[in-house]
C-alpha cells in the first residue's frame, strides 16, 4: 500500500512538474487542521514530508493561520505549538485578519505564482482549492500523508494549453531542467560559442598593383592634319623643283 502511494505521489509530482513548473524547494502551505490531525495521528511532518514528495520542502503558514489557533484556545494549543515552528509567509491581511482558510485560498490567487502546495484537513477549503488549477492539495487520511490527484480544474487548463500549442515560458524552463537533470543536454549545447576575432582579410593585405600606363595614341583629328602638312610639303618641294629646272 505504501509503494502504491509512493507510485501515485510521483506521478502527481510529475505533472506539476511539467505543466506548472513547481521546482524544489516545495513551499507548503500548512492550517490549523493540518498541524492538529498530524499531531493527532503522531505524524513527524518535518522529517516524512520531503520523502513523500521526493524533494526538499518549505514549510510555512501566516499570520492569519496562527491568529486563528491562538483564538481557538487551549484546545487547539498543541497544533499551534507545531506552526509556531514554520516560516511565516506574508500575507496581505496584516491589518484585518481573517480566517485560516480564506487567508491561504487568498495566496494562491493568480495562477500560484509562488507555487504553493496547500495541507488542509478543511473539506471547504479543500473544495475551493480543487476549483483553481496548478494547486496542489495535501491531507491526511489513515495516520498517512495524502498528496491528492490533479483536480479537473488542473486536468482542463492542461488540455486547454495544449490544444492551443501554448508552451508557458516556466514550462520551457522546466522541460530544459529535466533535460539537464537526465543528462540530455550535450555540454557544448549549453555553452554559447564564443566568436573568437578574425583577422583581417587576406585580399585586403595584397598589394595593390601599378596600372601600367598605355601609349596615347594619336586621335584621328592628328593624323588628319599630320597628312596635311606632309602633302603641303610634298607640294611645295615638287614646285621648287619644277622652278630649278625652267631656270
Amino acid at each position: 500500500m505504501k509503494l502504491t502511494r509512493q507510485k501515485h505521489a510521483k506521478k502527481y509530482m510529475s505533472f506539476y512538474k511539467y505543466n506548472f513548473g513547481f521546482r524544489e524547494p516545495f513551499q507548503v502551505l500548512l492550517d490549523g487542521t493540518f498541524c492538529q490531525a498530524a499531531l493527532r495521528n503522531k505524524i513527524q511532518i518535518r522529517d516524512q514530508l520531503p520523502g513523500y514528495l521526493a524533494g526538499a520542502t518549505q514549510l510555512c503558514t501566516t499570520r492569519c493561520v496562527l491568529k486563528e489557533l491562538e483564538s481557538l484556545g487551549k484546545e487547539l494549543y498543541g497544533a499551534k505549538l507545531i506552526a509556531q515552528r514554520f516560516q511565516v509567509r506574508n500575507c496581505s491581511h496584516f491589518k484585518n485578519p481573517v480566517s485560516g482558510s480564506a487567508c491561504l485560498l487568498s495566496m494562491t490567487e493568480e495562477g500560484n505564482p509562488h507555487h504553493y502546495f496547500i495541507a488542509t484537513q478543511d473539506q471547504d477549503l479543500a473544495t475551493k482549492v480543487k476549483k483553481k488549477a496548478g494547486v496542489p492539495l495535501l491531507f491526511i487520511i489513515q495516520n498517512t500523508m495524502v498528496l491528492d490527484k490533479p483536480s479537473p480544474k488542473s486536468l482542463a487548463f492542461v488540455q486547454a494549453m495544449q490544444a492551443n500549442q501554448l508552451v508557458p515560458e516556466h514550462q520551457k524552463q522546466s522541460i530544459e531542467h529535466l533535460k539537464e537533470e537526465q543528462g540530455l543536454v550535450k555540454e557544448s549545447e549549453n555553452r554559447r560559442k564564443r566568436k573568437r576575432a578574425g583577422g583581417p582579410n587576406p585580399l585586403s593585405c595584397l598589394k595593390k598593383k601599378k596600372k601600367v600606363q598605355e601609349p596615347q595614341q594619336p586621335s584621328a583629328a592628328k593624323k588628319k592634319r599630320k597628312r596635311k602638312r606632309n602633302r603641303a610639303k610634298s607640294e611645295a618641294k615638287a614646285v621648287s623643283v619644277q622652278l630649278n629646272v625652267k631656270a
